[in-house]
């Protein structure tokens, strides 16, 4: 079968030919029908992040899938051949821009029944990366105000329907050919990013989802109530993410001086700042893709592109200005 290759830092991974996978103890083979690209796929491709993620190169790139399951191994339940599923594959199983991949079935839901499986790829990183953020870090309740930025993208797209259905008010920011995207979504407040700055517009925020970067982080941090949070996403992270990943020593201390502005900022506010990374979980994507099959979240999908097209999606994995996901079909 083939799969990509990233064989150097800083290259296109290349399609290669690669022993088919088997199904070990806890493992299902998946027969990948499309796979989506995300911002974390580009950083590794890239080496932007190898001081806390290293990789073992050559290696396989990729995270999310979605596909038909075709081998199970032993003690594997809840699972069979046939089956449609979706998955964000743990670190140790990455490698799903591929034909065919093995992954620990405890990362395998069943797909969304009435999605492509196309749909169904564009939802796990950054469906769990949304829901992670408002429910589990941000503790979102009924009646609290969140600014989603970005709203347009992957996982603003996702935050704002997850935020709406948890009872909150939600205000994000977007381009304006995205206005009436994200407004179809559920969000109450339209922040042209063009020619309105939101800092004039918000006020007394309880949270706000920034994966913009640094510079919008401190300026998000103003927004905020007494005590509120913004949780970054690929922005500076703290002290908290250094002890997650395990970095130590020389490595734990720059970890930590690159998000050490920002904590000065929000503690001189009163407010706070935590960095998310996500995490595999796979009754989190159970709630989500039941969200999903029930109508009340649906997958934005900005761009259908061939399989053959991984190198040029990781490309331009960070340009903004676009909606949805990005996703690879075979």
């Amino acid at each position: 079968m083939k799969a990509f290759i990233l064989n150097e830092y800083g290259t296109d991974p290349v399609l290669t030919d690669v022993p088919e996978p088997h199904a070990g103890s806890g493992e299902v083979v998946i027969d990948v029908a499309a796979v989506s690209v995300n911002p974390v796929d580009a950083l590794l491709a890239k080496g932007t992040v190898r001081l806390v993620v290293p990789l073992d190169l050559p290696t396989r790139l990729g995270f999310d899938a979605a596909g038909t399951v075709v081998e199970v191994g032993d003690g594997v339940t809840g699972l069979a051949v046939g089956d449609r599923v979706v998955t964000r594959a743990d670190q140790a199983h990455m490698g799903t821009f591929a034909e065919r991949v093995a992954v620990d079935a405890s990362v395998v839901a069943p797909a969304p029944s009435g999605t492509s499986l196309a749909e169904a790829a564009s939802l796990p990183l950054t469906a769990l990366t949304a829901w992670q953020a408002l429910v589990d870090r941000g503790h979102l309740a009924t009646g609290q105000k969140v600014l989603v930025h970005a709203g347009a993208g992957g996982v603003g797209s996702l935050a704002i329907q997850i935020a709406k259905h948890l009872g909150a008010e939600v205000a994000t920011t977007v381009s304006p050919r995205n206005a009436e995207l994200v407004r179809s979504l559920g969000a109450d407040h339209v922040i042209d990013y063009h020619s309105q700055d939101f800092t004039e517009v918000l006020s007394g925020y309880d949270l706000v989802l920034d994966g913009v970067g640094e510079k919008n982080v401190l300026r998000s941090l103003t927004v905020l109530k007494p005590d509120g949070l913004v949780v970054g996403l690929n922005t500076p992270p703290d002290a908290a993410l250094a002890r997650t990943l395990g970095t130590t020593g020389v490595k734990g201390l720059l970890v930590r001086a690159l998000g050490a502005r920002v904590q000065r900022r929000a503690k001189r506010l009163g407010v706070r700042y935590e960095y998310h990374l996500m995490h595999p979980d796979v009754a989190e994507l159970r709630e989500i893709i039941d969200l999903v099959d029930s109508g009340e979240l649906r997958p934005v999908v900005g761009r259908e592109l061939p399989f053959s097209e991984v190198p040029a999606a990781l490309a331009s994995a960070h340009n903004g200005g676009g909606h949805g996901k990005t996703v690879l079909v075979r």
